[in-house]
């Protein structure tokens, strides 16, 4: 679908920017991070288009994440396959992630029905201790290097976030590498370097990576 056909189908969405997404987990104790374009933009300082804002949270963490959401006024839905389906409060709230229908990974949050979305959360797996890759759990690095702040706000580290990227492999995902890429630490690189071999051993960007 493109934008006009989304906006028909699922309804309006309010522009939010990373202090949004700090003041939304204002007060919250678990884990809480921005990936996606905004991540990387924080990092490299090259301003780029964002469609959105991709909070995250873990979702071993999902009772606790709940009951702060719905403190701040929250609906969430979870989106799967294009379907949205209401978490509603009632409905197992100390539950973990085996409540969420197969295949949930993100939460849709707005006020009410008559009220914009504001927030598509991610929910991530791993730990309070340990940042998991999504697509290969074999991939794991501790929250204290996988995270970094400014400004009140935790944002994810570029390599990883280069590394959930990559299977894109989009026009904006490439020129994310580009923005980052030279500003990478040795170790930043290598570590993303041997992540690509791991999980995606014939991606196209294991050579760009590599070189240098």
């Amino acid at each position: 679908m493109d934008e006009a056909e989304l906006l028909a189908w699922y309804g309006d969405w309010t522009r939010r920017a990373p202090r949004d997404i700090a003041a939304l987990f204002e007060g919250y104790g678990g884990s809480w991070w921005v990936a996606g374009g905004w991540a990387i933009q924080a990092f490299s300082g090259v301003e780029r288009a964002h469609g959105d804002i991709d909070p995250s949270a873990l979702a071993a963490e999902l009772p606790a994440l709940r009951r702060h959401l719905s403190a701040q006024g929250y609906h969430a839905w979870c989106a799967v396959g294009g379907a949205l389906h209401p978490l509603l409060p009632e409905a197992s709230p100390d539950g973990g992630p085996e409540v969420l229908p197969a295949g949930c990974g993100q939460l849709w949050l707005r006020r009410d029905a008559q009220s914009p979305w504001e927030y598509d959360l991610l929910l991530s797996p791993g730990t309070p201790e340990e940042w998991v890759y999504k697509r290969d759990d074999r991939i794991r690095v501790p929250v204290t290097d996988a995270l970094w702040e400014r400004d009140g706000v935790r944002y994810l580290q570029p390599h990883l976030q280069l590394l959930l990227k990559a299977p894109g492999d989009r026009p904006k995902d490439r020129a994310d590498l580009a923005a980052c890429l030279p500003r990478l630490s040795g170790a930043q690189r290598r570590w993303l370097r041997d992540a690509l071999a791991l999980a995606h051993p014939d991606h196209p960007w294991l050579e760009q990576v590599t070189a240098g």
